[in-house]
């Protein structure tokens, strides 16, 4: 009974040393650009699990003799790592979003569509969900709307065109990226601005594609005359990790630990260190023209990225995350892979504050929209 309370005790300290080392490696990836350290940036994904089981020493610990000391060094490692704990988990608890604006706010709504799903229902013979998105895009009285993975028809008849959507959706205003053209121009994808306010300027800034690679869509900027006041927003869509459905297949391959586990974990890992490294030289991108802003700025987006990563770290810098400041829990934005994805961000510059937010959750794309209401400090 003695040897076996020793070698569980020495197994629980040891276990406990290895966690906190990979979650202070975790935590890391907030400021070690993913370039050769791509593996270090992976652990980033694992985040919420390691911050799950350092929990876990730290009550069990705690509440053992003998083992306290080692539970210490678990609550040591949390207090390190509290800014990312922070910019992983919102702490507003009981705040109901209301569909009614604040006189003089601004409601920011940002989505990827994943081109209104059109094309992934329709491979599966199902009615698309175009109708339902734009329905509930109405609903929600944004005054600037960004929308990610956009795909606009030149066909008058078709409802996916950007003029049925200004008409019907009463946006008149928009900035659109056009990065793939297709059927000799009948068709684009990318990310677009759509604003209830005069754009009286914009901005485009294209990423380089290394290999070939149809990597991302591109920065682009709205200068907005709302009110008496201009403002500055940006959308974008970083880099992806380019999954298709063998990369889907292969997951499930490791999660079952089928003899092929090792091929498919270096073909998934590849495309993984690929989408780090791009999304940290995209990140840098943005974070520049963010500087430059004359006006005070709010980028939102499809990141393809964790809040304590090296690329959220870089775009947010000093500025305020909407979902942090008035959202709570964990805020997945993105159905597959983890229950705790949180890729799609509205972030705002310390010119504004942020009165509510909200992460929706609806079936109809991979991705679920964000909102907030932001306001002009005084």
């Amino acid at each position: 009974m003695a040897i076996l309370r020793i070698l569980t005790r020495r197994v629980f300290i040891i276990l406990n040393i290895v966690t906190v080392i990979l979650f202070l490696l975790a935590c890391a990836n907030s400021f070690l650009a993913p370039g050769k350290l791509w593996l270090i940036a992976l652990l980033g994904l694992f985040f919420p699990l390691l911050l799950l089981l350092l929990v876990c020493f730290f009550v069990v610990g705690i509440f053992l003799p003998g083992w306290r000391r080692w539970s210490l060094l678990s609550l040591v490692a949390l207090i390190i790592g509290w800014s990312n704990i922070h910019s992983f988990l919102a702490l507003h608890p009981g705040r109901e979003f209301t569909a009614q604006k604040t006189p003089g706010s601004l409601r920011i709504m940002t989505w990827n569509i994943r081109s209104f799903d059109e094309f992934t229902t329709r491979k599966r013979g199902a009615s698309g969900n175009r109708e339902k998105m734009l329905t509930f895009i109405a609903s929600q009285h944004a005054d600037v709307l960004c929308l990610q993975e956009f795909f606009n028809s030149h066909f008058p008849a078709d409802s996916c065109g950007i003029p049925y959507i200004q008409e019907r959706l009463h946006f008149p205003y928009y900035f659109f990226s056009r990065d793939y053209v297709y059927g000799g121009g009948k068709y684009e994808a990318g990310v677009l601005i759509f604003s209830r306010y005069p754009i009286v300027d914009t901005m485009v800034m294209a990423y380089t594609r290394p290999g070939g690679f149809h990597s991302t869509e591109s920065l682009i900027a709205a200068n907005i005359h709302a009110g008496k006041d201009t403002i500055r927003v940006y959308t974008t869509h970083l880099q992806s990790v380019l999954f298709q459905q063998k990369d889907f297949h292969d997951l499930e391959i490791i999660k079952n630990v089928d003899d092929s586990i090792l091929t498919a974990s270096r073909a998934i890992a590849k495309k993984l260190g690929y989408a780090f490294r791009h999304r940290g030289e995209q990140a840098s991108e943005v974070r520049a023209q963010l500087d430059k802003s004359p006006y005070p700025g709010i980028i939102c987006g499809d990141f393809n990225d964790v809040p304590n990563s090296y690329t959220y770290y870089t775009i947010r810098k000093d500025w305020q995350d909407a979902f942090l400041q008035k959202g709570f829990g964990i805020g997945r934005t993105y159905k597959f892979i983890s229950p705790t994805l949180r890729i799609d961000y509205i972030l705002a510059s310390r010119a504004f504050s942020v009165l509510q937010c909200r992460k929706f959750s609806l079936p109809w794309s991979d991705h679920n929209p964000v909102i907030a209401d932001l306001q002009l400090s005084q």
